[in-house]
Parts: structure tokens; C-alpha cells; sequence
């Protein structure tokens, strides 16, 4: 009886605590009740680091927990894929097509069919936001092996900020750790994983690939203490390996809340750390970057606002200026009376005009003549008249 009522009563503490950690994917509505978000995971990394095979390596492993994930690929210049991608940017643009038609080189190729595939990414968005059952958790995107392509460029910040405005999304930079040995490759990668970070503003992990081969741990050790890394570099007396010297310091507190996880695309060794780091990843961007991606959308209203107010304003002053102007021009063409007495009062304090000394012709006007008659000269007129009689 007692075990029926703790059972009617609710779940065990241990039960409690399954419910309480969220699976991976389990973010934003998920915790809210609704559906839950898919992660997005930005795979991006130098060319040859391994991002493909890493790729493919990160398919099987969720399709043995029989969580497929959804991938897309945006590389436009490589020839085979070893994994079944959703959506295929060579699907939609042809790559040697563009550099022939545009008359562009290989990066510039490649960059091209980049923007023209952003061009249509509102389409793949409506796909990503359709209901599966079950639901989808994971979204891993495959990008060119040219880094700056995809970061500095138009269509990688439309891709990153249109994922990042409606899931929760992760940065993954691929590390070659065996060529990261060399400490001033190692720096190389860092300053780029800062760029990235800098530029995306999303949560950032590094993953050392290819511990199969070498292992990351050096590569801990020198984020950690940058005394080891001024070690590796005492025997190395040139300008760069001073600059470096100096890097490491600068980049001591970037390392501190940097997580990085060691894998192998070839074993699969480090699979479950890889997404355990994925899932704070998701985690640090519900605590911090929704809130500022909300306050950089409510500072956008606020300035659209004031723009508008101003226009407003600006539009309302016009408006009262014309109608001023045509108010006065109206009441001026309605009283020509005024303006003709006006005139003739003018004329009046000037005085009395001067007569026309040039008479029109045909107009009656016998009480003007341009020269005076005398009494002598009518006597004289008749004279002459009764002489021609006689």
C-alpha cells in the first residue's frame, strides 16, 4: 500500500533528476513544454583539418542512438561527401559553372556560389522549422575549407544569423593537432578561433581532431599555463616567436572560458565529450546570447522609431510651410479690387499724370487742340472769304 501511494504521489527523486537534465537538443520551448529546438552545429575549420570526415563520424554515431541528425552542406567545390547530406549547396549551384560564367578563380568561385545559395536560404530556414516525430536535435552544417569564405562573408553572416534567430546554435572549429605541435601553428589556430569567436558572437568550442594520431593534451596545457607555452618557444629566437610570446598573454583570459574537447574522425574516440560540450555550448546561448541578440533587435526598433518620428516631423513642418504659402497666394487672387485702388492710391500722392501731347487718331476730342486761335486771325479768315466771292 505504501509503495502504491509513493507511486500515486509522483516520481522518485531519481526519476526527479532524469527529468531535470535535458537531453541533448532539449532547449528554448523544450523547457517551456512545447516542441523542443534543434542545435545547430557550424562545423568550421582549416582545409585538411578533418571537418568532412569529422562530419560523417558525428552522422553514425547519432544514427546508433537512433538520432539522426539533419546535415547540410555548403561546400560548392568538393567532389564526394562520405555522408548523406539533406541539403547539398551542389544541388542548386553549380560550381564550375559560375567560375566560367563569371570568370572567377577557385576562391572566388567558391565564394559566389556561397551568395547565390544564401540567396534561397529562407527556403531551407521553412525546412529546418517543419515537425518531425520525432523530433529533429541536431542540425550540422559542413562549410568550405576556406575559413575566411564562410566567416567574413555576406552569405556566412546571413546563414549564421538567420540559424542563430531561431535555434540554438554552436560554433565547432576543427584543429589539425598533429601540425598544432609547432607552438606558432598552435598560436595561428587560436588568433583564428578568436576571430571567429569575435565575429559570430555564438559559443565557441575547439575540437582537437586527429587525437588518434597526436594527442591534445600539450595543446591543454599551453591554454592553460602560458609559461609551458613560453617554454616551447626558448629555443626559438625570431621576431615571430616573440609576437607569439607576447599572443599568449593576450589570450590567457580568452582561454578561460573557451571549451575544447579532444576526438578522432577515424575511431570515433571522444564522440559523447564532443556532444556533452555541444549541449553547454546550447546552454550558454539561452543565458547569453538571446538576451543581447533581443536587446540588438529592440535597439533597431527604437532607431526605426526615431527615424520614422523624425521623417514625421520633418513631413508635418512641409506640409505647414506649402500650406501657408498657398493660403497667401489665394486670398491675394481674391481681392483684385484691393490691389487696384491700392494702385490708383498710388498713383494719387504722386500727383496728377502729365497730358498726352499726341492725339489718337479717330478719337472725339473737340475741346483739345495742339495750337490756339486768335480774334485777328478769324477776321482775317472771312476777309479772305468775301474777296473770293466778289
Amino acid at each position: 500500500m505504501a509503495d502504491s501511494k509513493a507511486e500515486q504521489a509522483g516520481p522518485s527523486n531519481q526519476q526527479k533528476g532524469q527529468q531535470d537534465v535535458p537531453t541533448p537538443g532539449q532547449q528554448g520551448d523544450g523547457a517551456a513544454g512545447g516542441e523542443a529546438k534543434p542545435t545547430v552545429i557550424l562545423v568550421i575549420g582549416m582545409a585538411g583539418s578533418g571537418k568532412t570526415t569529422l562530419i560523417q563520424r558525428l552522422h553514425s554515431h547519432l544514427h546508433t542512438q537512433r538520432r539522426p541528425p539533419y546535415i547540410i552542406n555548403m561546400d560548392p567545390a568538393v567532389t564526394h561527401v562520405p555522408y548523406n547530406a539533406n541539403i547539398d549547396i551542389r544541388d542548386t549551384v553549380i560550381y564550375k559553372q559560375v567560375m566560367k560564367q563569371y570568370n572567377l578563380g577557385p576562391n572566388g568561385g567558391i565564394l559566389t556560389s556561397c551568395n547565390l545559395f544564401a540567396t534561397r536560404f529562407d527556403q531551407v530556414m521553412h525546412l529546418l522549422e517543419k515537425k518531425r516525430d520525432p523530433p529533429l536535435q541536431h542540425v550540422i552544417l559542413d562549410t568550405p575549407g576556406q575559413i575566411e569564405i564562410f566567416t567574413w562573408s555576406a552569405s556566412g553572416q546571413i546563414v549564421t544569423e538567420l540559424l542563430a534567430s531561431s535555434f540554438p546554435t554552436v560554433v565547432a572549429y576543427v584543429v589539425d593537432t598533429p601540425r598544432c605541435v609547432n607552438p606558432q601553428t598552435f598560436m595561428s589556430n587560436m588568433l583564428q578561433a578568436c576571430s571567429i569567436l569575435y565575429k559570430a558572437k555564438l559559443p565557441l568550442l575547439l575540437v582537437f581532431n586527429k587525437c588518434d594520431v597526436t594527442r591534445h593534451e600539450f595543446a591543454l596545457e599551453w591554454m592553460a599555463d602560458f609559461e609551458a607555452y613560453h617554454a616551447a618557444l626558448d629555443r626559438d629566437t625570431t621576431y615571430a616567436a616573440t609576437l607569439s610570446r607576447s599572443l599568449s598573454l593576450v589570450l590567457d583570459e580568452f582561454y578561460q572560458n573557451l571549451q575544447s574537447v579532444g576526438v578522432s574522425a577515424v575511431t570515433g574516440e571522444g564522440m559523447d565529450d564532443f556532444f556533452q560540450a555541444v549541449a553547454k555550448g546550447a546552454s550558454e546561448y539561452e543565458q547569453f546570447y538571446v538576451p543581447e541578440m533581443e536587446a540588438r533587435r529592440k535597439e533597431k526598433v527604437d532607431l526605426e522609431a526615431r527615424r520614422r518620428k523624425r521623417e514625421m516631423d520633418k513631413l508635418s513642418k512641409d506640409m505647414q510651410a506649402t500650406s501657408i504659402s498657398q493660403g497667401g497666394a489665394s486670398r491675394a487672387a481674391a481681392s483684385p479690387g484691393a490691389a487696384a485702388s491700392a494702385a490708383s492710391t498710388s498713383r494719387g500722392s504722386q500727383g496728377p499724370a502729365p497730358q498726352t501731347q499726341v492725339m489718337v487718331q479717330g478719337e472725339d476730342d473737340e475741346g483739345e487742340c495742339d495750337y490756339e486761335l486768335s480774334d485777328e486771325s478769324v477776321e482775317e479768315s472771312e476777309n479772305d472769304e468775301d474777296h473770293e466771292a466778289k
